[in-house]
């Protein structure tokens, strides 16, 4: 059995009323924190979904269908795997840090260096800003091209443009 106030509040998401979220938090908000509340201990960051939730929600009103769930069904599945999906990045961040002081891998003995590009930091440089930026990520950072997407919050596709073009341009300071 649907409620009055589901029912209208259905039909507000659908039309894309405002009153609809405020109509949503006052019905809902206690319930979707006590969801995310199961997934993430931290009080802060569980508000911060919560509000994040809500904003998918809002996003995707017009998507639900009520002849495919109830109204707390869809809201439980949006702000659960909003989440789900904190806990993957705050872990993912957290797996970034790279100990190369503990790692054999980089002990080369000068001898075995180019001498030449010991100086990339100072011709990178000489680059213009933006290309330095994702150069800087992606080299000496230790990210993804993804992840410096996501962390300079620049487009996948600009990375990639960036990258390509920032080495073609220091290939020209080294092979001239």
């Amino acid at each position: 059995m649907i409620s009055s106030i589901e029912k209208e509040i259905v039909s507000l998401l659908q039309k894309g009323d405002k009153k609809a979220i405020s109509l949503l938090y006052e019905n809902y908000a206690d319930a979707l924190f006590g969801v995310i509340k199961k997934v993430i201990t931290d009080d802060d960051i569980a508000q911060d979904v919560l509000q994040e939730s809500f904003v998918k929600i809002w996003r995707y009103a017009k998507k639900y269908d009520s002849s495919k769930a109830k109204l707390f069904t869809w809201l439980y599945r949006i702000s659960y795997n909003c989440a789900i999906d904190k806990v993957r990045n705050i872990k993912n961040k957290s797996g970034k840090e790279v100990q190369i002081e503990t790692s054999a891998v980089y002990k080369v003995s000068s001898t075995e260096l180019n001498q030449d590009v010991l100086d990339i930091k100072t011709h990178l440089k000489s680059l213009d800003e933006k290309y330095q930026i994702v150069l800087n990520a992606l080299f000496f950072e230790g990210m993804t091209q993804q992840e410096a997407s996501d962390e300079l919050n620049i487009p996948l596709g600009t990375i990639k443009s960036r990258l390509k073009i920032g080495l073609r341009e220091l290939k020209k300071i080294y092979n001239p």
